[in-house]
């Protein structure tokens, strides 16, 4: 696979990275795009690419075309049947879509790249930003089995583990409880810190405390010290998490289903993009639950 021609859609830091691992592993970085154009011709010095100056460059230069989009509204655009999109000329074309958006985002692109004889996948990344450079992410794949096989061996090149999981939309489904669940986990770990600190407690014990208890979590190991210190540099924004509950909320809100931890976390979230604080990492949350905090220069 490594004469691959590869491209990439969206380069902020998880597809710049990834985009930088596939080149120090030979792969030609065919075209590099994003609508913030300085990034793009950065990143393309950077790896010897090309900022393309449009989407369809983009299909015309690469035969695989890994899309990380932040939402469902540039997913439908740049898979456009009208002005510049990726489906122009996209024959015979892999489009690997990476983005957390909707089941039905995900199914639409499919359905319009097929219509001009192209492929998707659905490569839905449960990692972050160190895990992209380093080539341990984890993929949940959603697609065609034998698109899935044939691009197979490029994406154990990102990955440290990844399974086929259904159609593009189950990828999505699986992506969304993930979040959902994580998002539910850091809001309760903030509740019970920002607690444990207006009852005078020592929270370095106390995160010892949960870590032995059946109040451990992932996320107390990669959020409990952050929260503590108030270091909320962005690998996971707020914003985006809002957004992805808000994704698994409008699931369950579909089947008639009640999911309240979830609804409660997608408002806590929302509100610290109402307050400008959706660029803090998803840790931030914690400025809304410590009472010491409150009224301070982040809130």
């Amino acid at each position: 696979m490594k004469e691959t021609v590869v491209g990439f859609v969206g380069v902020g830091r998880m597809g710049a990275n990834m985009a930088r691992l596939l080149a120090d592993l030979g792969y030609p970085i065919g075209a590099v795009y994003d609508p913030h154009e300085s990034v793009a011709a950065s990143l393309a010095i950077e790896l010897n690419s090309t900022a393309a100056k449009t989407l369809a460059e983009v299909t015309s230069a690469c035969e695989v075309i890994f899309t990380v989009v932040p939402d469902d509204d540039a997913m439908r655009t740049i898979f456009s049947e009208e002005d510049d999109s990726l489906l122009q000329g996209a024959a015979g074309k892999v489009f690997v879509n990476c983005a957390t958006v909707s089941p039905r985002a995900h199914e639409s692109a499919e359905s319009a790249a097929a219509g001009v004889g192209a492929s998707t996948l659905a490569a839905c990344m449960a990692s972050s930003i160190s895990q992209a450079r380093q080539g341990s992410l984890y993929l949940m794949v959603g697609g065609d089995e034998a698109v899935f096989q044939r691009i197979k061996p490029l994406l154990e090149d990102l990955s440290l583990s990844l399974r086929h999981v259904g159609g593009v939309g189950d990828a999505a489904k699986f992506k969304a409880l993930v979040n959902m669940v994580m998002n539910i986990n850091t809001a309760g770990l903030a509740e019970g810190l920002g607690l444990g600190s207006a009852l005078g407690l020592d929270l370095n014990v106390l995160k010892e405390v949960f870590s032995q208890t059946g109040a451990n979590s992932r996320v107390l190991e990669t959020d409990g010290d952050d929260m503590i210190q108030r270091e909320h540099d962005c690998f996971f924004s707020a914003a985006h998490a809002a957004k992805d509950s808000a994704i698994a909320n409008d699931l369950a809100t579909a089947l008639g289903m009640r999911v309240p931890l979830s609804v409660a976390t997608e408002c806590q979230y929302q509100r610290m993009v109402d307050l400008g604080l959706g660029n803090l990492d998803k840790s931030g949350i914690a400025e809304l639950t410590f009472p010491s905090r409150f009224g301070s220069p982040l809130v």
